[in-house]
């Protein structure tokens, strides 16, 4: 019968063996190794394709976007989004509604530029067929927008419509992942996250069951992606 303390011990020696091979000190030293890697965040290896100048990364990313069955178009500037949106949606087929959050970005453009378009704001419900969101970062490595959970862009607005239209500054538009969460730092301040990160690189897809390609499943049908500037 083993007691609890052989347990420990025997635990201890495995940890033990894992730090050896690591090269990394126990204790202290230990939490020292921990707390300058956390202070540090050093990079990975960075993909070549994620190093090239902003053109190239903004075709990369929108090239990405594509293949994975989602639509990218560009607004000049801020003035240009709901003619953008609305040129969408009439193309789609889709009702001139949206739904959004309380993002105070979107809400500075001039939506009475299309008068057709309606604009709930708030969380989204079952009913709403369009969902509005502002992704605070593109990542042109593997073409993934990175939204933010909060009051001004909840989740809901995000998964819940069957399509979805998210608003990226071009200038939020970064080659690797790490570059992304530099942003998110930034934004938030050191040590503070938002509820949720959701990284987003297409529409919701599975082939899960049978073998066989369903769209919506998890998710939006739809992803249309408007980048601004």
């Amino acid at each position: 019968m083993s007691m609890p303390g052989d347990e420990a011990s025997r635990r201890e020696k495995v940890l033990g063996a894992v730090r050896a091979r690591l090269g990394r000190g126990s204790g202290a030293s230990g939490r020292e190794s921990v707390e300058e890697r956390l202070q540090g965040q050093p990079r990975h290896l960075i993909p070549g394709r994620s190093q090239q100048d902003r053109a190239r990364l903004k075709a990369l990313f929108a090239a990405q976007l594509r293949a994975g069955n989602a639509t990218v178009v560009e607004a000049a500037s801020e003035a240009d989004v709901p003619r953008a949106v609305a040129a969408y949606l009439r193309g789609q087929n889709l009702p001139l509604a949206l739904r959004s959050g309380d993002d105070g970005w979107l809400a500075s453009f001039d939506w009475s530029r299309e008068p057709a378009l309606t604009l709930a704001r708030g969380r989204a419900d079952p009913a709403d067929a369009v969902g509005l969101t502002h992704a605070v970062a593109g990542i042109a490595e593997t073409g993934t927008l990175m939204l933010a959970s909060g009051p001004g862009n909840p989740v809901t607005v995000t998964f819940l419509p069957e399509t979805s239209i998210v608003v990226l500054r071009a200038d939020d538009l970064v080659g690797p992942y790490e570059s992304a969460f530099d942003r998110i730092r930034e934004r938030y301040g050191r040590g503070t996250m938002p509820r949720t990160l959701n990284l987003v690189s297409g529409p919701s897809r599975t082939a899960d069951v049978g073998g066989r390609l369903v769209t919506g499943a998890h998710g939006p049908r739809r992803l249309c992606v408007v980048i601004v500037g």
